[in-house]
């Protein structure tokens, strides 16, 4: 992936500090809606002191973003990238793709291959981002993953998730030209703001989209890509 232009004033520095650790944590509350428990202030600073990924994203002075992710078994050579967000007001500007950057030059640095993390396989501008733009692999479909959340975003709703894995060294995985493409899932192009709207209508995509994927993945196929207009591309391996 070729290096974001960093904006004038925006910086990622390491979270060394205790108030820097509570500055991030209600930095990623404000970002998922209020909620703490996404990382609290005592995990996060563990993570941190104990060699982790753990990172703010700053505008001058100002922490506007952090990211956190843990390493995996030695022997995988790959870290698993938990948490990263960016404020409401701020997410269009490329910031989200810096601390990828950042995060795939710190895990190099330290022989990491692989970087793995989970997205909601409803919220279409992620899936864009993860499979179009930084070119990751999907490796797994994770019904109600993490149980019910109690956070602004995820509360009512069940939390399945798509698990992609990012190899640092090789190309991005590239969209599957038009003849590979044998199945789509389609999404909603906007799903929280139809939560904010219709939580009835969001809750029934949430079971159609998985039903076609799970239907999709025991027939034999892949996710091999996106398409904002078709939603998620299918393969044969």
């Amino acid at each position: 992936m070729a290096d974001s232009e960093t904006p004038p004033g925006i910086d990622i520095r390491s979270l060394d500090t205790v108030d820097e650790v509570h500055t991030a944590s209600q930095v990623l509350a404000d970002v998922w809606g209020g909620d703490r428990g996404g990382m609290p202030p005592n995990l996060l600073r563990a993570l941190a002191h104990s060699g982790n990924y753990a990172v703010g994203l700053y505008d001058d002075d100002r922490m506007v973003g952090a990211s956190v992710a843990f390493f995996a078994a030695p022997a995988a050579r790959s870290m698993h990238s938990h948490i990263t967000g960016v404020l409401p007001g701020l997410q269009s500007r490329g910031l989200g793709r810096l601390l990828k950057q950042h995060q795939r030059e710190w895990a190099l640095a330290r022989d990491v291959g692989h970087i793995t993390w989970t997205f909601d396989p409803l919220v279409a501008r992620n899936a864009h981002f993860n499979l179009r733009t930084l070119g990751t692999r999907v490796t797994e479909y994770l019904p109600n993953h993490y149980g019910a959340m109690d956070d602004g975003i995820n509360r009512g709703d069940q939390t399945d998730r798509i698990m992609v894995s990012w190899a640092l060294a090789a190309p991005p995985v590239p969209t599957p030209d038009d003849e590979r493409v044998v199945a789509s899932v389609v999404v909603p192009h906007d799903i929280e703001a139809l939560r904010r709207s219709d939580r009835a209508d969001a809750a029934a995509w949430r079971l159609r989209v998985r039903d076609e994927i799970l239907g999709h993945l025991s027939d034999g196929l892949a996710i091999g890509g996106f398409d904002d207009e078709r939603g998620y591309l299918f393969v044969r391996p």
